[in-house]
Protein backbone atom coordinates (compact mmCIF):
# COMPACT_ATOMS: atom_id res chain seq x y z
CA UNK A 1 0.00 0.00 0.00
CA UNK A 2 1.24 3.52 -0.81
CA UNK A 3 2.47 5.49 2.17
CA UNK A 4 1.88 8.80 0.43
CA UNK A 5 -1.90 8.95 0.14
CA UNK A 6 -4.92 7.16 1.49
CA UNK A 7 -6.97 5.25 -1.05
CA UNK A 8 -9.77 7.81 -0.61
CA UNK A 9 -7.31 10.54 -1.58
CA UNK A 10 -6.15 8.56 -4.60
CA UNK A 11 -9.75 8.15 -5.78
CA UNK A 12 -10.41 11.88 -5.42
CA UNK A 13 -7.17 12.63 -7.27
CA UNK A 14 -8.24 10.36 -10.13
CA UNK A 15 -11.53 12.23 -10.51
CA UNK A 16 -9.82 15.61 -10.35
CA UNK A 17 -7.26 14.68 -13.02
CA UNK A 18 -9.85 13.25 -15.38
CA UNK A 19 -12.12 16.28 -14.82
CA UNK A 20 -9.30 18.72 -15.62
CA UNK A 21 -8.35 16.78 -18.74
CA UNK A 22 -11.93 16.64 -20.01
CA UNK A 23 -12.50 20.35 -19.42
CA UNK A 24 -9.25 21.41 -21.08
CA UNK A 25 -9.73 19.08 -24.04
CA UNK A 26 -13.42 19.86 -24.52
CA UNK A 27 -14.63 16.31 -23.90
CA UNK A 28 -13.68 12.86 -22.71
CA UNK A 29 -14.51 9.80 -20.65
CA UNK A 30 -15.81 11.45 -17.50
CA UNK A 31 -18.47 9.12 -16.11
CA UNK A 32 -15.93 6.27 -15.99
CA UNK A 33 -13.94 8.31 -13.46
CA UNK A 34 -17.12 8.79 -11.45
CA UNK A 35 -17.92 5.09 -11.32
CA UNK A 36 -14.48 3.47 -11.18
CA UNK A 37 -12.18 5.82 -9.23
CA UNK A 38 -12.46 3.90 -5.95
CA UNK A 39 -12.00 0.54 -7.66
CA UNK A 40 -8.78 1.50 -9.47
CA UNK A 41 -7.51 3.43 -6.46
CA UNK A 42 -8.07 0.37 -4.26
CA UNK A 43 -6.35 -1.95 -6.73
CA UNK A 44 -3.26 0.20 -7.19
CA UNK A 45 -2.93 1.71 -3.74
CA UNK A 46 -3.48 -1.32 -1.55
CA UNK A 47 -4.59 -4.57 -3.16
CA UNK A 48 -2.09 -5.35 -5.93
CA UNK A 49 1.34 -6.73 -5.07
CA UNK A 50 3.54 -5.02 -7.66
CA UNK A 51 7.19 -4.18 -8.12
CA UNK A 52 8.60 -0.78 -9.04
CA UNK A 53 7.89 0.50 -12.58
CA UNK A 54 10.42 -0.56 -15.20
CA UNK A 55 9.54 2.01 -17.88
CA UNK A 56 10.21 5.78 -18.10
CA UNK A 57 7.98 7.98 -15.95
CA UNK A 58 7.13 9.98 -19.07
CA UNK A 59 6.00 7.38 -21.63
CA UNK A 60 8.15 6.96 -24.70
CA UNK A 61 6.64 7.36 -28.18
CA UNK A 62 5.03 4.39 -29.87
CA UNK A 63 7.93 2.25 -31.05
CA UNK A 64 6.08 0.17 -33.60
CA UNK A 65 4.67 -3.32 -33.47
CA UNK A 66 6.85 -6.25 -32.35
CA UNK A 67 8.87 -7.86 -35.09
CA UNK A 68 12.22 -9.49 -35.76
CA UNK A 69 13.62 -6.04 -36.57
CA UNK A 70 12.02 -4.34 -33.54
CA UNK A 71 13.48 -6.28 -30.67
CA UNK A 72 13.24 -3.28 -28.32
CA UNK A 73 9.43 -3.43 -28.33
CA UNK A 74 7.87 -3.27 -24.87
CA UNK A 75 4.28 -3.49 -23.68
CA UNK A 76 2.94 -0.92 -21.23
CA UNK A 77 2.88 -3.51 -18.44
CA UNK A 78 6.18 -2.19 -17.14
CA UNK A 79 4.28 0.59 -15.38
CA UNK A 80 2.86 -2.17 -13.18
CA UNK A 81 6.37 -3.43 -12.45
CA UNK A 82 8.24 -6.55 -13.56
CA UNK A 83 6.51 -9.85 -14.37
CA UNK A 84 8.00 -11.78 -11.46
CA UNK A 85 6.59 -15.14 -10.26
CA UNK A 86 5.51 -13.83 -6.85
CA UNK A 87 4.00 -10.55 -8.09
CA UNK A 88 0.47 -9.83 -9.30
CA UNK A 89 -0.50 -9.06 -12.89
CA UNK A 90 -3.32 -6.71 -13.90
CA UNK A 91 -5.38 -6.56 -17.06
CA UNK A 92 -7.49 -3.48 -17.80
CA UNK A 93 -10.19 -5.17 -19.85
CA UNK A 94 -12.25 -2.11 -20.98
CA UNK A 95 -9.69 -0.14 -22.98
CA UNK A 96 -11.90 2.96 -23.04
CA UNK A 97 -11.18 3.38 -19.31
CA UNK A 98 -7.59 4.27 -20.30
CA UNK A 99 -7.81 7.91 -19.19
CA UNK A 100 -8.96 6.80 -15.73
CA UNK A 101 -6.25 4.13 -15.57
CA UNK A 102 -3.55 6.66 -16.52
CA UNK A 103 -4.80 9.01 -13.81
CA UNK A 104 -4.55 6.15 -11.32
CA UNK A 105 -0.95 5.46 -12.36
CA UNK A 106 -0.09 9.12 -11.81
CA UNK A 107 -1.78 9.29 -8.43
CA UNK A 108 0.21 6.33 -7.07
CA UNK A 109 3.50 7.56 -8.55
CA UNK A 110 3.88 5.07 -11.39
CA UNK A 111 3.69 7.62 -14.21
CA UNK A 112 4.63 11.30 -14.35
CA UNK A 113 1.80 13.87 -14.61
CA UNK A 114 3.38 15.08 -17.85
CA UNK A 115 2.50 11.74 -19.40
CA UNK A 116 -1.14 12.72 -19.55
CA UNK A 117 -0.23 15.63 -21.83
CA UNK A 118 0.62 13.01 -24.47
CA UNK A 119 -2.89 11.56 -24.36
CA UNK A 120 -4.25 10.81 -27.85
CA UNK A 121 -1.40 12.66 -29.58
CA UNK A 122 -0.03 11.43 -32.91
CA UNK A 123 2.87 9.08 -32.31
CA UNK A 124 2.13 8.71 -28.61
CA UNK A 125 1.81 5.45 -26.70
CA UNK A 126 -0.67 7.14 -24.33
CA UNK A 127 -3.64 6.11 -26.44
CA UNK A 128 -7.21 7.27 -25.92
CA UNK A 129 -8.32 3.64 -26.25
CA UNK A 130 -5.57 1.79 -24.42
CA UNK A 131 -3.47 -0.61 -26.50
CA UNK A 132 -0.85 -3.14 -25.50
CA UNK A 133 1.90 -0.48 -25.62
CA UNK A 134 -0.05 2.02 -23.50
CA UNK A 135 0.92 2.70 -19.86
CA UNK A 136 -0.41 -0.02 -17.56
CA UNK A 137 -1.60 -2.18 -20.45
CA UNK A 138 -0.21 -5.58 -21.41
CA UNK A 139 -2.66 -6.62 -24.11
CA UNK A 140 -5.36 -4.86 -26.12
CA UNK A 141 -8.69 -6.04 -24.76
CA UNK A 142 -11.19 -3.51 -26.10
CA UNK A 143 -14.53 -4.11 -24.46
CA UNK A 144 -14.87 -7.29 -26.41
CA UNK A 145 -15.18 -9.73 -23.53
CA UNK A 146 -11.65 -11.11 -23.88
CA UNK A 147 -10.08 -9.66 -20.72
CA UNK A 148 -11.17 -12.49 -18.46
CA UNK A 149 -10.06 -15.07 -21.02
CA UNK A 150 -6.65 -13.44 -21.22
CA UNK A 151 -6.36 -13.60 -17.43
CA UNK A 152 -7.50 -17.22 -17.34
CA UNK A 153 -4.91 -18.29 -19.89
CA UNK A 154 -2.11 -16.43 -18.15
CA UNK A 155 -3.10 -17.76 -14.73
CA UNK A 156 -3.21 -21.33 -16.06
CA UNK A 157 0.30 -20.91 -17.47
CA UNK A 158 1.56 -19.30 -14.27
CA UNK A 159 0.21 -22.20 -12.23
CA UNK A 160 2.08 -24.69 -14.43
CA UNK A 161 5.22 -22.70 -13.71
CA UNK A 162 4.38 -22.67 -10.00
CA UNK A 163 4.07 -18.89 -9.80
CA UNK A 164 2.45 -17.64 -6.61
CA UNK A 165 1.32 -14.24 -7.93
CA UNK A 166 -2.34 -13.53 -8.60
CA UNK A 167 -3.90 -12.43 -11.89
CA UNK A 168 -6.33 -9.54 -11.52
CA UNK A 169 -8.77 -8.14 -14.07
CA UNK A 170 -10.56 -4.81 -14.00
CA UNK A 171 -13.75 -5.25 -16.03
CA UNK A 172 -16.88 -3.37 -17.06
CA UNK A 173 -20.38 -4.80 -17.03
CA UNK A 174 -20.81 -4.46 -20.79
CA UNK A 175 -18.47 -7.43 -21.13
CA UNK A 176 -21.14 -9.82 -19.89
CA UNK A 177 -22.92 -9.27 -23.21
CA UNK A 178 -20.09 -11.24 -24.82
CA UNK A 179 -19.99 -15.05 -24.78
CA UNK A 180 -16.25 -15.29 -24.28
CA UNK A 181 -16.60 -13.92 -20.75
CA UNK A 182 -18.70 -16.93 -19.78
CA UNK A 183 -16.34 -19.37 -21.52
CA UNK A 184 -13.50 -17.93 -19.43
CA UNK A 185 -15.40 -18.51 -16.18
CA UNK A 186 -16.17 -22.09 -17.20
CA UNK A 187 -12.53 -22.72 -18.09
CA UNK A 188 -11.32 -21.38 -14.74
CA UNK A 189 -13.83 -23.52 -12.85
CA UNK A 190 -13.08 -26.62 -14.91
CA UNK A 191 -9.33 -26.33 -14.36
CA UNK A 192 -9.65 -25.15 -10.75
CA UNK A 193 -7.90 -21.85 -11.47
CA UNK A 194 -8.51 -19.81 -8.32
CA UNK A 195 -5.66 -17.32 -8.81
CA UNK A 196 -7.94 -15.24 -11.08
CA UNK A 197 -9.58 -12.26 -9.38
CA UNK A 198 -11.82 -9.72 -11.12
CA UNK A 199 -13.56 -6.56 -10.04
CA UNK A 200 -16.27 -5.37 -12.40
CA UNK A 201 -17.46 -1.77 -12.63
CA UNK A 202 -21.22 -2.33 -12.79
CA UNK A 203 -22.36 1.17 -13.76
CA UNK A 204 -25.17 -0.09 -16.04
CA UNK A 205 -23.95 2.14 -18.90
CA UNK A 206 -22.44 1.48 -22.31
CA UNK A 207 -21.67 3.32 -25.52
CA UNK A 208 -25.25 3.44 -26.79
CA UNK A 209 -26.90 4.26 -23.45
CA UNK A 210 -28.25 2.34 -20.51
CA UNK A 211 -27.51 -1.39 -20.72
CA UNK A 212 -31.12 -2.31 -20.06
CA UNK A 213 -32.12 -0.61 -23.31
CA UNK A 214 -29.26 -2.02 -25.42
CA UNK A 215 -29.27 -5.64 -24.26
CA UNK A 216 -30.55 -6.39 -20.78
CA UNK A 217 -28.26 -8.87 -18.99
CA UNK A 218 -30.55 -9.42 -15.99
CA UNK A 219 -29.09 -11.16 -12.93
CA UNK A 220 -25.41 -11.57 -13.76
CA UNK A 221 -24.42 -12.69 -10.25
CA UNK A 222 -26.55 -15.84 -10.59
CA UNK A 223 -25.03 -16.48 -14.00
CA UNK A 224 -21.48 -16.17 -12.72
CA UNK A 225 -22.21 -18.66 -9.95
CA UNK A 226 -23.90 -21.06 -12.37
CA UNK A 227 -20.84 -20.94 -14.64
CA UNK A 228 -18.53 -21.79 -11.74
CA UNK A 229 -17.33 -18.54 -10.14
CA UNK A 230 -17.48 -17.31 -6.59
CA UNK A 231 -19.35 -14.05 -7.05
CA UNK A 232 -20.00 -11.22 -4.59
CA UNK A 233 -21.98 -8.01 -5.02
CA UNK A 234 -20.82 -4.84 -3.28
CA UNK A 235 -21.12 -1.05 -3.36
CA UNK A 236 -18.49 0.02 -5.89
CA UNK A 237 -17.58 3.08 -3.81
CA UNK A 238 -17.21 1.23 -0.49
CA UNK A 239 -13.55 0.48 0.11
CA UNK A 240 -14.22 -1.66 3.17
CA UNK A 241 -16.55 -3.84 1.10
CA UNK A 242 -13.83 -4.27 -1.54
CA UNK A 243 -11.29 -5.32 1.08
CA UNK A 244 -13.67 -7.84 2.58
CA UNK A 245 -14.69 -9.23 -0.82
CA UNK A 246 -11.10 -9.84 -1.89
CA UNK A 247 -10.66 -12.13 1.13
CA UNK A 248 -13.67 -14.31 0.29
CA UNK A 249 -12.72 -18.03 0.16
CA UNK A 250 -13.01 -19.38 -3.40
CA UNK A 251 -10.99 -22.58 -3.63
CA UNK A 252 -10.98 -23.94 -7.17
CA UNK A 253 -12.98 -21.03 -8.58
CA UNK A 254 -12.29 -17.55 -9.93
CA UNK A 255 -13.45 -14.70 -7.69
CA UNK A 256 -15.67 -12.12 -9.37
CA UNK A 257 -16.54 -8.92 -7.44
CA UNK A 258 -19.50 -7.06 -8.88
CA UNK A 259 -18.96 -3.43 -7.82
CA UNK A 260 -22.25 -1.61 -8.35
CA UNK A 261 -21.34 2.00 -9.02
CA UNK A 262 -22.78 5.42 -9.75
CA UNK A 263 -21.79 7.07 -13.07
CA UNK A 264 -22.47 10.49 -11.46
CA UNK A 265 -20.42 9.88 -8.27
CA UNK A 266 -18.77 13.17 -7.29
CA UNK A 267 -20.22 14.97 -10.33
CA UNK A 268 -24.02 15.03 -9.93
CA UNK A 269 -24.50 17.51 -12.79
CA UNK A 270 -23.89 14.58 -15.17
CA UNK A 271 -27.37 13.30 -14.28
CA UNK A 272 -28.78 15.67 -16.87
CA UNK A 273 -26.88 13.73 -19.55
CA UNK A 274 -28.47 10.39 -18.62
CA UNK A 275 -28.60 7.91 -20.30
CA UNK A 276 -25.90 9.06 -22.80
CA UNK A 277 -22.88 9.22 -20.50
CA UNK A 278 -20.25 7.12 -22.29
CA UNK A 279 -18.28 10.09 -23.65
CA UNK A 280 -19.01 13.63 -22.53
CA UNK A 281 -18.96 16.27 -25.25
CA UNK A 282 -20.02 19.84 -24.58
CA UNK A 283 -22.78 21.32 -26.69
CA UNK A 284 -21.54 24.89 -26.18
CA UNK A 285 -18.94 26.94 -24.34
CA UNK A 286 -21.70 28.00 -21.95
CA UNK A 287 -22.41 24.38 -21.02
CA UNK A 288 -18.70 23.68 -20.64
CA UNK A 289 -18.29 26.65 -18.29
CA UNK A 290 -21.37 25.66 -16.27
CA UNK A 291 -20.12 22.09 -15.83
CA UNK A 292 -16.65 23.39 -15.01
CA UNK A 293 -17.92 25.47 -12.08
CA UNK A 294 -20.41 22.85 -10.86
CA UNK A 295 -18.01 19.89 -10.90
CA UNK A 296 -15.10 21.87 -9.47
CA UNK A 297 -17.29 22.84 -6.51
CA UNK A 298 -18.29 19.21 -5.96
CA UNK A 299 -14.65 18.08 -6.10
CA UNK A 300 -13.51 20.84 -3.74
CA UNK A 301 -11.18 22.63 -6.16
CA UNK A 302 -11.09 25.87 -8.11
CA UNK A 303 -12.69 25.86 -11.57
CA UNK A 304 -10.28 25.10 -14.41
CA UNK A 305 -8.93 28.17 -16.20
CA UNK A 306 -10.26 27.24 -19.63
CA UNK A 307 -8.38 30.11 -21.27
CA UNK A 308 -5.04 28.64 -20.19
CA UNK A 309 -3.80 25.72 -22.28
CA UNK A 310 -2.36 22.64 -20.62
CA UNK A 311 1.36 22.72 -19.92
CA UNK A 312 3.42 20.84 -22.52
CA UNK A 313 5.03 17.58 -21.54
CA UNK A 314 8.70 17.60 -20.58
CA UNK A 315 9.43 15.23 -23.47
CA UNK A 316 7.61 15.78 -26.72
CA UNK A 317 6.55 12.91 -28.94
CA UNK A 318 8.84 12.46 -31.91
CA UNK A 319 7.87 10.86 -35.19
CA UNK A 320 9.62 7.55 -35.63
Amino acid sequence: MSNKQTTEQVALGIRRRVFEHVMRNNGGYLSQACSAAEQLAWLYNEQLVLGAPTLPMIPAPFAGVPSASNTAYRTGAGYNGPAEPDLDRLFIAPAHYALVAYAALIEVGRMAPEGLQLFNQDGSSVEMIGAEHSPGMEVHNGTLGIGLSTAAGLAWGRRRRQHSGRTWVFMSDGEVQEGQTWEAVQACAHHGIDSVFAIMDVNHQQCDGAMTTVMDVRDISSKFRAFGATCLEIDGHDLTAMRDAANEPHAGQPLIILAHSNPFQGMPILRERFPRLHYVRFNSEQERARMNHSIAADLGIDPIDLARPSQPASVRVQSK
